[in-house]
């Protein structure tokens, strides 16, 4: 396990990458305003669709206020290190980039198909690296259903109660991109479908 932490060099890159990112907004303003989070990259669908795509991904790596920040990157570190050891690093850092992004660009779509056919205005500014952990719990949900119901100390039931425990706190909230997510899972679950190439007896 000891040995496993230390190797995960891009899990423990993307939570510094996280860290260093929420001590500058904090430093220089406040990461739970979220007007200054908007200027900062916080996900906003209308300047999304007005070009500034770059918000998509950079979204992934903030976080409003400090209790955010924690919960997210201990579940990134205690999942990722797993899923790490078992795509190989440029294949992870792929994967987790893709499910955040993944997960953003979901939300656009969901966010331009209410405006147009349910009248809900875009109004929802939103960040954090939710949708990429829940795309970890999804891909490493099906690492471990490959490799027989068990990789190294997790079980299949293991990352299902994760999984759920997580949904449900976020349900409780009205704050939380709950469709994020869960479409976080499910491209995390189909992307390692197709980028596993381990057990799959």
């Amino acid at each position: 396990m000891e040995r496993r932490q230390k190797e995960a060099y891009v899990t423990l890159g993307i939570i510094a990458v996280n860290v260093i990112y929420f001590l500058y907004l904090d430093i220089a303003g406040s990461s739970e305003d979220v007007s200054y989070m908007l200027e900062h990259g916080a996900m906003y669908t209308p300047y999304v669709l007005e070009g500034e795509w770059f918000r998509i991904l950079l979204a992934v790596f903030m976080h409003f206020g400090i209790r955010h920040l924690v919960g997210n990157m201990l579940i990134l570190f205690l999942l990722g290190t797993h899923l790490e050891k078992a795509f190989g690093k440029m294949k992870y850092l792929l994967f987790y980039l893709g499910c955040g992004c993944g997960a953003n660009l979901v939300s656009v779509c969901y966010d331009l198909f209410l405006e147009t056919n349910a009248r809900v205005p875009m109004n929802t500014v939103s960040a954090g690296a939710s949708g990429a952990i829940f795309g970890v719990s999804g891909g490493l949900l099906f690492v471990v259903l490959a490799n027989k119901g068990r990789l190294d100390d997790l079980s299949t039931r293991q990352v299902m109660i994760m999984m759920i425990f997580s949904l449900c706190i976020g349900f409780q909230s009205a704050d939380t991109d709950n469709l994020a997510h869960i479409s976080g899972a499910v491209i995390g679950f189909l992307l390692a479908m197709i980028l596993y190439r381990g057990n799959r007896s």
